[in-house]
């Protein structure tokens, strides 16, 4: 049995995956792309990857909001996919907020560069800070 971080990988593999399918416009069946990262079901893994992409657009609309000077398209798929699963966590899913910031900054020190875990870090942190006063 995989750990909650580990899911956690497997879910940005697998919405990696799908945003370079819907960037060159290839059809995919979503489950197909999580039996290839994990062949077990996983209640957690498939809320998270069917949430993300079906609420994409709105969840890319907030990161866009609360990046300085850039947008989430100018972001390569891996660092999309961490900053998805973070603000995924903290809005449509009970993961205590410490808990979704922590693993997303956790993946981003595994895949990305210092400086896009410390953006990645305080986009998620003003999300937070949304959530918490409504």
């Amino acid at each position: 049995m995989k750990s909650r971080s580990e899911l956690r990988d497997v879910i940005i593999k697998v919405i990696y995956q799908a945003n370079l399918f819907d960037e060159a416009k290839v059809d995919y069946n979503v489950d197909d792309l999580i039996k290839e990262q994990f062949d077990v079901q996983n209640e957690f893994v498939d809320t998270c990857v069917k949430g993300i992409l079906k609420n994409k657009k709105e969840i890319y609309k907030l990161a866009d909001s609360k990046l300085n000077k850039w947008t989430m398209d100018r972001l390569n798929k891996v660092d999309q996919a961490i900053i998805a699963l973070g603000i995924f966590e903290l809005k449509y899913i009970d993961t205590p907020s410490v808990v979704a910031i922590n693993e997303a900054i956790e993946l981003s020190k595994t895949y990305s560069e210092p400086a896009v875990t410390k953006m990645i870090n305080g986009v998620l942190d003003k999300i937070y800070h949304d959530v918490e006063k409504c």
